[in-house]
């Protein structure tokens, strides 16, 4: 095997803390000789993806976006469920192809190069589109968007579990939210400082950069230095996809962390509610947008190392912590705006919530990854993403709706409903067994 560079060999002692020699569990022992290269390319590859993420969120840019095209209001509200359940439905038929593939950084890799074409396609259809035929296109894009992200999470957490260290994953998912989330918090510190009016072409070039961002962080994730694995039990299709739903009949301990996760979705969810209820209360626009925006990376920079060591402790610690936490944030929030609080009062307490929830969701999303990776080990760890993703995406679905419908009569019971299962998924996860370390 070629020795790494000596600023590799260095930054991978920083980055993984790793003063006590090569700990390597559950990898060979050639992957652990390729550990700190591999470590490095992974924190570049998924650094720039999730800052792409970031540019091009579904909460914040793509919504504000159809707007100023005089998209009808109605396609808001499929933004988000799109997004997100979209790249998690479809993932036990994607996971059933994943296996048959040996070498499976290569799903990653196209799968970000195409989404990175669907964003490059979105700034098009900003630019040269209006009213009802650009919401289409955007829809349409962000479907298969969707689908090649779900690709890519399934992947993602194979190819990590053969080339990581299982004690160093959680330091990398840290890394990668704190740097992405330090960029994150620079755009959105320009956009907030900016007094100009949003314009077509601004949210064309955030999307265009977003695009880039996908294609740099294939080139670095094809560099990975992936053995090739085993490929059983992935010739099926449909019917084995479906099989894979025995699970959570035969199998407790996922099941368990099934149900504590779905419960945990208010981490998620309730980040446009917070900002809706910001915006009734304080008004703005993009100034306004550009705090939540820096806030939200701000929260990542300084939550996700924390939560990354700890997580190599006790990633079911960290879910349960991070889970109630945000729980008792939406509760502070629902019952904080029945109240008739003073306006001045009203503009540092939801920037400040927003902060707390996005480190809450940043442990909820660290802690149960880290947790999926642990739990399992070889083809298993590709049967437990797909079918959580799966059924978490129908939920998720599901709950977007419904809680769309709750939120035309209360915005302030929806949050507060989020607070409430948020509450009981921390509990259930405590039961948890342990499998860091």
């Amino acid at each position: 095997m070629p020795r790494h560079p000596d600023w590799m060999e260095s930054l991978y002692e920083r980055l993984a803390e790793d003063d006590e020699g090569r700990v390597c569990k559950a990898i060979s022992e050639d992957a652990c000789r390729q550990s700190p290269g591999n470590f490095f390319r992974t924190l570049v590859a998924n650094t720039l993806s999730n800052l792409a993420d970031r540019i091009a969120s579904a909460k914040t840019t793509l919504p504000w976006l159809l707007l100023q095209l005089g998209a009808p209001a109605w396609m808001l509200s499929l933004l988000v469920p799109i997004r997100e359940s979209g790249s998690m439905l479809p993932q036990m038929l994607i996971g059933a192809a994943v296996r048959r593939q040996p070498v499976r950084k290569w799903v990653w890799v196209w799968g970000g190069l195409l989404q990175g074409l669907c964003l490059l396609g979105m700034g098009w259809a900003a630019l040269a589109l209006r009213g009802a035929t650009a919401g289409w296109a955007l829809l349409g894009l962000l479907c298969l968007f969707s689908l090649a992200r779900g690709a890519c999470s399934v992947a993602y957490k194979d190819v990590q579990g053969k080339t990581i260290p299982k004690t160093r994953r959680g330091r990398l998912s840290g890394w990668i939210s704190a740097i992405a989330g330090l960029a994150a918090m620079g755009v959105g510190l320009a956009l907030g400082a900016s007094r100009d009016d949003a314009s077509v072409g601004l949210f064309a070039g955030l999307l265009c950069g977003a695009a880039l961002l996908w294609f740099a962080a294939s080139f670095a994730f094809a560099r990975i230095v992936e053995a090739p694995g085993a490929t059983s039990g992935g010739a099926n299709g449909v019917v084995e996809a479906l099989a894979r739903l025995a699970l959570l009949r035969d199998d407790p301990p996922f099941r368990a962390f099934v149900i504590a996760r779905a419960l945990a979705m208010g981490s998620g969810l309730a980040a446009p509610f917070y900002v809706a209820l910001a915006r009734e209360e304080l008004g703005g626009a993009l100034g306004l947008l550009g705090i939540f925006i820096a806030v939200e990376g701000l929260a990542g920079l300084l939550s996700s190392p924390v939560w990354g060591r700890w997580a190599d402790r006790s990633s079911r610690e960290v879910f349960a912590a991070a889970c109630a936490l945000s729980a008792v944030l939406s509760i502070a929030v629902a019952l904080w705006s029945w109240l008739p609080m003073p306006a001045a009062a009203a503009s540092w307490f939801y920037p400040v919530a927003f902060f707390g929830l996005g480190v809450a969701h940043a442990g909820v999303r660290l802690g149960r990854k880290t947790y999926m990776v642990d739990m399992a080990e070889g083809n298993q760890r590709t049967d437990y993403v797909a079918v959580s993703n799966s059924v978490i995406g129908a939920l998720l679905l599901a709950s977007g709706l419904v809680g769309a419908l709750a939120a035309t009569v209360s915005v302030q019971g929806t949050v507060l409903l989020l607070g409430l299962a948020g509450l009981v998924g921390a509990w259930l996860s405590l039961g948890w067994k342990e499998v860091s370390g």
